[in-house]
């Protein structure tokens, strides 16, 4: 008898012994998981910005690499092509009034769905030069893009004054930069950057719906109405013009921005220098803005 009760006491604490280690277990585990909670938040909370200036691009991508990729100068053509025919709307809507923007708009959208698959349609250097300082596209890949959209634009410009030419009219002069002249640096700098920057915060913004190209193209565009109809308005309304704007540095170039006669050498050069800064330098600058501000805006929502 005292063999039976000594075993069965012996049981009944193993077994005892056998719950209090599977409750320590668990409570260990809910411990560990809450602190696992905690750090998690912890980190969270001070690092709701970490991230910010990571790569975003394919961290092959280099200078040794980028040309021996077939696909890099089908992206290259694309963004030729892109920009042409960009430039062509935009020469052709060079009078264009609060009317023609929704032509405008429709046939962005086209163009965007057209090349998308081949470079991602920036079309732009100021949306070029806002994906390098967010880093979603490595500088060479950008400096390339801004190289031939330039030519695209020049091809456009090729195509549109030949056809004028072939009218019997003179050289076509695009009045869209007319009124640089007349309404000093600061105000069009300003409409410039501000449009800019719009326009590179809704690109960034339509990034995020890259998988339905429909839906990057109405939101590229929504942006690019939207500057133009800012910038028609502010024009129109303070400045007493509205064709003084291109939100677009490759087509600027092909617009007569730059002075070919003067006093001097230094009123030239002087010209020059300020047709760069508004039509070029401010633009980009308000492409980087309006991505770092897409950017934050992301990181702060918690959105992934």
């Amino acid at each position: 008898m005292a063999t039976k009760k000594s075993k069965s006491s012996n049981k009944s604490t193993k077994t005892k012994s056998t719950k209090s280690a599977a409750k320590t277990a668990e409570k260990t585990e809910l411990e560990a998981v809450k602190t696992k909670t905690v750090e998690k938040s912890t980190k969270e909370k001070k690092s709701c910005l970490s991230g910010f200036f990571a790569r975003k691009y394919e961290e092959k991508e280099s200078i040794l690499t980028i040309f021996k990729d077939h696909k890099f100068y089908g992206a290259l053509l694309g963004e030729i092509i892109g920009t042409m025919l960009i430039a062509l709307i935009l020469f052709s809507l060079s009078l264009m009034g609060i009317a023609s923007i929704a032509t405008y708009a429709f046939a962005i959208i086209a163009i965007l769905i057209a090349v998308y698959a081949f470079s991602g349609a920036c079309l732009n250097p100021l949306v070029v030069v806002g994906m390098m300082a967010s880093r979603r596209m490595s500088v060479i890949r950008g400096i390339m893009y801004i190289i031939v959209e330039i030519i695209g634009a020049w091809f456009g410009w090729l195509i549109f004054n030949g056809f004028h030419l072939a009218g019997g009219e003179t050289a076509y002069d695009i009045p869209a930069m007319s009124a640089l002249a007349e309404n000093g640096f600061l105000p069009i700098a300003m409409i410039e950057l501000l449009g800019a920057a719009i326009i590179a915060f809704f690109f960034a913004r339509a990034l995020k719906y890259k998988r339905s190209v429909f839906t990057f193209a109405a939101v590229v565009a929504g942006g690019l109405a939207l500057a133009v109809v800012v910038g028609y308005v502010i024009s129109a309304a303070f400045i007493g013009a509205n064709n003084n704007f291109i939100f677009n540095p490759a087509v600027a170039l092909m617009m007569q921005i730059f002075p070919t006669a003067g006093e001097s050498f230094g009123e030239i050069l002087g010209g020059i220098c300020q047709a760069l800064s508004i039509y070029a330098v401010f633009p980009m600058i308000g492409g980087v803005i309006g991505f770092y501000l897409s950017d934050f805006t992301s990181k702060l929502s918690g959105e992934e």
